[in-house]
């Protein structure tokens, strides 16, 4: 028999037995979701160039990639929300898998732009001595070598850079820009883990403080690990409730407006055990990724071992993406659980601004301060979750926009301030720097009193904007508690730039690197974000109010 006559008898059998032998093709909308394609097109670009490019040409390459690929995406960003895409024409894109709405946009847009200021600190040259002739970052010569080993002293040598490093932040970024905007359960945790593995890497390639560093990308990966774990299972309890992956078919089960259902659906609707469980250990990951008390173990050790231009850029978009993810889950999926998650929350929200508060005030190290400053603001930004009104949404996204730039400036600054062993983070360090460089410590004590909260500064503006949505929305004594923190908090922000200025600097104390334009570039975007959103921040507020509206 011909192979003809074979392949038309198999074609008819297929057809007789299969009267559903078409499958559509999947409709993408790759106008909508252009800023995500855009960053990752670069980053298998990055890749391109690290397997063709000559290792000199590298880091300008990649350089050039990865900057023009961020302000591309950001102007993709601009034009979709001009075209009306955060308002009128907001919708579900890629068959249902991501939504394209104000709070996206506007989320998408902050951690485009802090990733673009992140980049910049990433491709810092000066702050080292030059070794053998070639300037080096802040990543290991060679990311394979043993630390301390014969083959790592040859790379040194050999003036090898890690520029492997921006394939992966850009990587990082377009799991970040998915994770906010995904809308079902599935794109959620695949946009977790994208984003997240990279970041597990970042986190162990620091030059200096090698083990340190490998040390901290170990405990973030194993702690990242079981809290996907948690996610993961809690998306399997949730598919079991409700049958669908899908945000608004999961809400309509939760408030009980499902219109099809069928007899399984039906068993499992009334299992609140299955939607509780689930709910929780979904909301769980993401409050590990928060960095919210009780799953903030990891906070102060990863941003102490990895590479500051890391921990920057970590704290300020990770924090974006995350409750941005949170806010979605919460006001989308599980309005109809309201009842249930709102004292939870409280709990969590009251423990994380009051531990990240006081356990601060015993820090010695500069990194670990910030990591505990950051918990804490994790828990002030949770009280704009439990709002539950339209206020709390675009308080929080204002609160997000102030604060990861402040972040990503002030580990800008920590990079600046070194001896002979490399970043002189040690708080008595610090004494006297004031007098020593004016200029670094009066910009350092501009974020300080920021993350303060004193008025003028972004950071006020944001905690005002939080806390008048929790009173509004029910949550007075949250705010007491808030504003009891931040007058805790205020105190070691405060302390530091006493040791700044008022201390009689070490003779043997550390220098003020000079950067290349590219940190002061960090560091100067983030003192303008400070400065005008503290002082003029209504233009901000109104866009942040304008974004506030989840397509359901």
């Amino acid at each position: 028999m011909s192979a003809s006559a074979v392949h038309s008898l198999w074609t008819t059998a297929a057809t007789a037995a299969d009267p559903i032998a078409k499958i559509d093709a999947p409709k993408i909308e790759y106008g909508q979701l252009s800023p995500v394609l855009i960053v990752l097109g670069a980053a298998i670009i990055g890749i391109l160039v690290e397997a063709f490019v000559p290792r000199r040409s590298r880091y300008y390459a990649q350089m050039f990639v990865s900057a023009v690929a961020l302000i591309a995406a950001f102007a993709a960003i601009v034009a979709l929300a001009a075209g009306g895409y955060g308002t009128t024409k907001a919708g579900i894109a890629a068959m249902g898998a991501v939504a394209v709405d104000g709070p996206a946009l506007f989320l998408q847009g902050t951690i485009l732009l802090t990733s673009l200021v992140g980049l910049f600190t990433f491709a810092e040259r000066r702050l080292d001595p030059e070794v053998h002739g070639n300037r080096v970052d802040s990543f290991a010569a060679q990311a394979a070598a043993v630390p301390g080993s014969e083959s790592e002293q040859k790379a040194v040598k050999a003036g090898f850079t890690t520029t492997e490093v921006f394939p992966l932040f850009l990587f990082a970024v377009a799991g970040m820009l998915v994770f906010p905007a995904a809308n079902d359960l599935l794109t959620l945790f695949v946009a977790l883990e994208v984003f997240s593995l990279p970041l597990y890497l970042l986190c162990a390639l620091a030059r200096r403080k090698r083990l340190m560093s490998q040390e901290a990308a170990v405990k973030y990966f194993l702690l990242g690990a079981f809290a996907s774990a948690f996610t993961l299972f809690g998306i399997a309890l949730l598919y079991g409730y409700a049958g669908s992956m899908s945000y608004g078919t999961i809400a309509q089960v939760v408030d009980g407006t499902v219109q099809n259902v069928t007899p399984a659906l039906a068993d499992t609707m009334g299992n609140d055990a299955l939607l509780l469980v689930g709910s929780a250990l979904i909301v769980m990951g993401l409050l590990f990724k928060v960095g919210a008390v009780p799953f903030h173990m990891w906070t102060p050790d990863v941003y102490q071992g990895a590479p500051t231009p890391v921990t920057g850029f970590m704290a300020a978009a990770t924090k974006v993406a995350a409750f941005g993810a949170l806010l979605r889950i919460l006001y989308v999926v599980l309005p109809g659980l309201r009842w249930d998650w709102r004292p939870v929350m409280w709990g969590v929200a009251i423990v994380t601004m009051l531990a990240g508060a006081i356990v601060a005030i015993t820090q010695t190290d500069i990194k670990r301060l910030l990591a505990y400053s950051s918990i804490a603001h994790a828990g002030f930004i949770l009280a704009g979750v439990i709002a539950t009104t339209p206020e709390g949404i675009s308080s929080v996204l204002f609160y997000l926009a102030a604060y990861s730039f402040v972040t990503i400036g002030a580990f800008a600054v920590v990079t600046l301030v070194r001896d002979a062993g490399g970043e002189a983070t040690h708080l008595s360090k610090w004494a006297g720097l004031g007098r020593r460089s004016p200029l670094v410590a009066a910009v350092f004590a501009v974020f300080l009193l920021a993350f303060a909260g004193i008025p003028l500064t972004s950071g006020f503006s944001g905690k005002f904007a939080v806390f008048k949505a929790a009173a509004e929305g029910g949550a007075a004594p949250l705010v007491v508690v808030g504003v009891i923190s931040s007058a805790i908090a205020a105190f070691f922000y405060i302390r530091v730039i006493v040791l700044m200025f008022f201390s009689e600097p070490r003779p043997e104390g550390p220098t003020v690197a000079v950067p290349s334009p590219l940190t002061m570039t960090a560091i100067g975007v983030g003192v303008a974000v400070t400065v005008v959103l503290g002082v003029a921040p209504q233009y901000f507020l109104d866009l942040a109010g304008q974004a506030g509206v989840f397509v359901r």
